[in-house]
């Protein structure tokens, strides 16, 4: 990581990983490096967001835009958690399916779920089916409550941001970076789960965190 209570509009999604290639951390390993011009519009674009017009859609208008609302910072995390060992197109696809059945992804909706919405989630054809990630995403919403006094998930996680341009040109060059080991450290002893360092990797790309825009690319 889904979400519906009236399914958001904001440029939110998980990501595809790494810097240069850009790909999404699950597949980044067979997808080319480097980047190229598009032929159409002569815009530079990653590989993983070349061809696949939704692919593209996404990476052009929402992949590395900053975010830093919560409910909008916790979609994110939650679809990279459902990304998890499959491609970043499958779960975009998805989205909206996963909005619909994780209530907008409000952190207070989805903290509420108990066994029996779990169940109805296992049994919703629309989304990723996996009893882990669903009941992860309810223990990280629940997580992501609790650092409410401590200034919010935003806080947190844009605690961890590349400073300077030494250690931006590193997270650049792909994952898992410093900062994406050290936030996936602090996630876990906040109490989230799914939450690697690599998973992590894309997902502060995904929200601007790390900018992984190609070169001369404004976010």
């Amino acid at each position: 990581m889904p979400t519906k209570t009236a399914p958001p509009t904001s440029k939110v999604a998980a990501s595809p990983t790494s810097t240069a290639a850009a790909a999404p951390a699950s597949t980044a390993a067979a997808r080319p490096k480097g980047t190229a011009l598009d032929d159409d519009d002569g815009v530079a674009r990653p590989a993983w967001a070349a061809s696949d017009p939704l692919m593209r859609a996404y990476f052009d208008s929402e992949w590395g835009v900053p975010v830093r609302g919560e409910r909008e910072l916790f979609e994110a995390l939650s679809l990279e958690v459902f990304q998890a060992g499959l491609s970043w197109s499958t779960v975009l696809r998805k989205r909206e399916a996963f909005r619909a059945a994780f209530e907008g992804f409000d952190p207070e909706a989805v903290a509420r779920f108990g066994p029996a919405e779990v169940e109805v989630l296992m049994q919703n054809e629309g989304i990723v089916r996996n009893r882990r990630k669903i009941e992860s995403t309810v223990k990280n919403a629940r997580a992501t409550l609790e650092l409410r006094p401590a200034g919010g998930l935003a806080r947190l996680v844009w605690s961890f941001e590349p400073r300077g341009f030494a250690a931006m040109a590193a997270a650049r060059a792909g994952g898992p970076s410093p900062e994406s080991t050290a936030l996936a450290k602090e996630l876990r002893a906040k109490g989230f789960s799914f939450v690697g360092p690599t998973t992590m990797h894309a997902f502060m790309e995904a929200v601007g965190v790390i900018d992984a825009h190609p070169l001369g690319r404004e976010r």
